[in-house]
């Protein structure tokens, strides 16, 4: 079975996770800078690690409600789907996922003050976990 990559799409940077091969665990990967190149660097990242699908984190507000956010990740979406038309790409629930990182690391030790990186990170592999759970298994 080949991997998933789990992206949580921010206004600096995306954190990004990686499911093993048998898709049942997720790993942080390094996040990467909101930006011109952010498409191409996901292609790399696609392409060495054998990604079969995409889950892009949809930010809602505790009531479910839109934000702004759930604007800003609904876009990216659909620009991942444009680029990568062979790849299944789909939209999963994120509420509280950053926040659960941040509690999550700070239980760890980790400072999280100057770690956004790591968090974002953590919160994709959150996001992504939560997806692998939905899905139904032999």
């Amino acid at each position: 079975m080949a991997r998933l990559l789990g992206l949580d799409p921010g206004t600096k940077r995306c954190g990004v996770a990686i499911t093993d091969s048998e898709q049942r665990m997720a790993f942080p990967r390094q996040a990467l800078a909101v930006g011109p190149d952010l498409l191409v660097n996901l292609a790399k990242l696609i392409e060495e690690e054998f990604v079969a699908g995409v889950v892009i984190g949809l930010p809602r507000a505790l009531s479910g409600s839109e934000t702004q956010s759930t604007r800003n990740a609904t876009e990216f979406f659909e620009e991942v789907c444009a680029f990568f038309p062979e790849l299944p790409v789909i939209q999963f629930d994120e509420r509280l996922t950053t926040k659960q990182a941040e509690y999550q690391l700070g239980q760890a030790g980790h400072k999280i003050e100057n770690q956004r990186n790591l968090v974002d990170s953590a919160a994709a592999v959150i996001l992504l976990e939560s997806y692998l759970e939905g899905l139904p298994r032999d």
